[in-house]
């Protein structure tokens, strides 16, 4: 159970890379430059992208919870 939890804490406190696609950088640097949105549309996609994995790991572990809350009732009954 150590390993596992050290496992997470250390994923998440990982150094932010500062490596883009060189391609995707350039655009919207110009495009942010010309007054653009695109910006603001890669950072919202960007969001979105990070929310979903979030959202999947905080519905397994909420389900576990219940399942072990149903059991400890199911036991103490």
């Amino acid at each position: 159970m150590k390993k596992v939890l050290a496992f997470f804490v250390f994923s998440l406190l990982t150094v932010s890379a500062n490596s883009q696609c060189a391609m995707c950088k350039a655009a919207v640097e110009s495009n942010a430059n010309a007054g653009d949105s695109m910006a603001a549309g890669l950072n919202s996609g960007i969001l979105y992208l990070m929310f979903i994995p979030y959202l999947l790991i905080g519905g397994i572990a909420f389900a576990i919870f219940r399942h072990k809350r149903k059991l400890k009732q199911s036991e103490g009954a």
